[in-house]
């Protein structure tokens, strides 16, 4: 496969002139790309496509499972031949497809494959031992990755920050309350202050000599920070908290534990998870079986059933493999599936359209969560992403699921009315919206020595925003305060070069893709300065195949900006930015045939790369239905919504 560096340009002059995507082939690729789709759809109504993300799950789960003393021979087999499947030629292991090996997730796999009984001396093992080295060894590996050490005794507790479980008393309106977290975050935080505080040891057969090397040096950009500034004041803050932890208030800590455990209880959805999402359901499960819960208590037995719901099990020639999924995302995918649909012309009354719209009605969130912590008088409503995350919907799921339904007819206008109600009230201060929560942009608790790995907050994002105001304006609201003040936000984000990042798509193609049509639908002209500045910086952005790429090493180095190689989602997200804005010239004419030319026989389309974002610069999603949902709708709209 071929990569576009960032030393590559897509500037200068123009390829030769290639005669226009005439509509009968274009009709048949949405036509293919329609049936492939209809055929995934699931009897009650959603699509769910996998969400695959890197080893780090796999080896967690072993590692979880050998904790709480329940890992089986098949399983182990099974996932060490995926994590095996899944290492470089350099002996490590990446976080996304055909980036750069990492060193912590490449610390955790090499543990799971010796787990499952791998010869350390085994040439694949000797190569990732010697990558692990090369890195700066298991001192410079992150927080997380120490932390599972230290369960099994392979690290010392003693080098690992301190965080107090009596944070649970601090007060929402007191700095690092743990409403100051993103709810991903806070829903981690919480269990690991129990973890941490009893600090459990369940030694393994096996050490980790072969990954460390003499008085390695402390992790790049961890380094003993100034007295004056906050993280100075915290590295030596932890010092005092873990003279702390030897001499607690004892009745206070009896406490704060006690309080930690409910809120963990409270928190636990229907299916057995925490949030949806691995970190916070690994480190509850931990946390609750330290507390004394036995694996027969019913939180702890839903929660260990809901993990085995997240395994895909896959027959390759070398035999079964295992993996788990982070995440699952069926609202996200169906209301993006059903706006696809919509966008290929099949018709609002097509029974697929019926029962996906009527599964999601069925998915609305009517009970409060955390985010009326933050807007107690607000009146629930929305969409979460997962099949049960009732206390954590998303504003983001929201607004897709109401661009998707206002397109339907519906009998009752109810759910549309109150996850609108929901948006509006979830917006910051500042106009903009954040995924989860209302003006979570605290930064105090970026400073902990704790937090060297993922976003820890959850502040207005270019690509959320733009969705709700594109909702706000899709239900008549484009003048009112709300979206206006969104708008506003939104020009006030824009990069210098035209583009807009994007929070949780790779990247500014995907901010770039998501703003333009909001903007458009909100009433800003398509000869507005800001949406010419957009369309000139994707124009100058496409690959030279006429296709659209980003490689995730954008969110480090901005050399990478909207350079990468090609793919069907990001061609069709810089499609649909550039069809928003009444372009139809030669850039539109070859994006569209690259999409065409590149479709699979069976309708679908290839697509490796990992588009979706996590957690900038650490964490990296690839969504299977990216690469299906978003090309119809390009497509489709390119067609002006007649091609079926």
């Amino acid at each position: 496969m071929t990569r576009t560096s960032p030393a590559d340009s897509t500037a200068g002059a123009p390829p030769p002139a290639e005669p226009a995507a005439g509509p009968q082939p274009v009709a048949q690729a949405v036509a293919a790309a329609v049936a492939w789709l209809r055929e995934r759809q699931d009897p009650a109504g959603w699509w769910k496509g996998e969400l695959a993300t890197n080893v780090t799950m796999d080896a967690e789960d072993l590692l979880l499972r050998e904790f709480l003393g329940i890992r089986g021979a098949g399983q182990t087999e099974e996932a060490a031949r995926w994590i095996r499947s899944q290492q470089r030629d350099d002996g490590s292991w990446a976080n996304y497809h055909d980036g750069p090996g990492d060193l912590s997730t490449t610390v955790e796999a090499w543990v799971a494959l010796r787990l499952a009984g791998e010869d350390p001396q085994a040439p694949h093992m000797v190569t990732a031992a010697r990558f692990v080295r090369a890195q700066g060894g298991l001192g410079r590996s992150r927080v997380f990755t120490r932390i599972w050490l230290a369960l099994f005794g392979l690290w010392s507790w003693d080098e690992l920050p301190n965080l107090p479980p009596e944070l649970i008393f601090l007060p929402s309106w007191f700095p690092l309350n743990v409403y100051d977290w993103a709810c991903w975050a806070r829903q981690t935080i919480v269990p690991l202050t129990i973890v941490s505080t009893l600090r459990p040891v369940r030694p393994l057969r096996f050490g980790v000599d072969e990954l460390r090397i003499p008085a390695a040096a402390p992790r790049p950009g961890r380094s003993r920070g100034r007295l004056p500034s906050w993280s100075g004041f915290f590295q030596r803050t932890d010092r005092v908290l873990h003279a702390y932890a030897r001499r607690p208030v004892r009745p206070l800590r009896r406490a704060a534990m006690r309080r930690a455990a409910e809120w963990i209880l409270a928190r636990q959805e229907a299916d057995g998870c925490w949030g949806g999402i691995q970190p916070p359901w690994v480190y509850s499960l931990l946390a609750l079986h330290l507390l004394g819960y036995s694996l027969d208590h019913p939180s702890v037995r839903a929660g260990i059933a809901g993990l085995d719901g997240f395994i895909i099990r896959e027959r390759t020639p070398d035999g079964w493999v295992r993996r788990l999924e982070a995440c699952q995302s069926p609202v996200w995918d169906t209301g993006l599936a059903l706006t696809a649909l919509l966008d290929a012309g099949v018709p609002a009354q097509d029974p697929a359209v019926l029962r996906a719209a009527d599964w999601l009605l069925g998915e609305e969130i009517r009970v409060r969560g955390d985010w009326a912590v933050r807007r107690p008088a607000l009146a629930p409503g929305g969409w979460a992403f997962e099949f049960h995350n009732d206390t954590y919907p998303d504003t983001d799921d929201t607004a897709e699921v109401v661009l998707a339904l206002q397109r339907v007819p519906l009998a009752d206008r109810g759910a549309l009315d109150r996850g609108m109600a929901w948006l509006v009230g979830m917006q910051s201060q500042d106009g903009g919206w954040g995924a989860f929560d209302a003006d979570n942009t605290r930064t105090l608790c970026t400073k902990l020595p704790f937090c060297d790995f993922g976003a820890v907050i959850d502040p207005p994002s270019a690509d959320v925003t733009a969705h709700i105001v594109e909702a706000l304006a899709a239900e008549g609201m484009a003048d009112g305060t709300a979206c206006r003040r969104g708008v506003q936000w939104l020009l006030a984000a824009q990069e210098p070069e035209g583009s807009w990042f994007g929070r949780w798509g790779a990247n500014y193609v995907y901010g770039t893709g998501a703003v333009v049509p909001a903007l458009i639908a909100a009433g800003v002209g398509a000869d507005s300065r800001c949406v010419r500045r957009a369309v000139r910086w994707l124009q100058r952005h496409r690959n030279d195949d006429g296709g659209w790429g980003e490689d995730l090493r954008s969110y480090v180095d901005r050399a990478w900006a909207g350079r990468g190689a090609s793919t069907a989602s990001q061609t069709a997200w810089a499609l649909l930015a550039l069809l928003a804005a009444g372009e139809r010239d030669e850039t539109v004419e070859r994006g569209v045939r690259w999409l065409c030319e590149r479709q699979r026989p069976d309708g679908s389309w290839d697509e490796p790369q990992f588009t979706g974002t996590g957690f900038p610069r650490d964490f990296y999603l690839n969504y299977h239905l990216y690469r299906m949902v978003f090309p119809i709708s390009a497509l489709g709209r390119y067609l002006g919504g007649a091609a079926l």
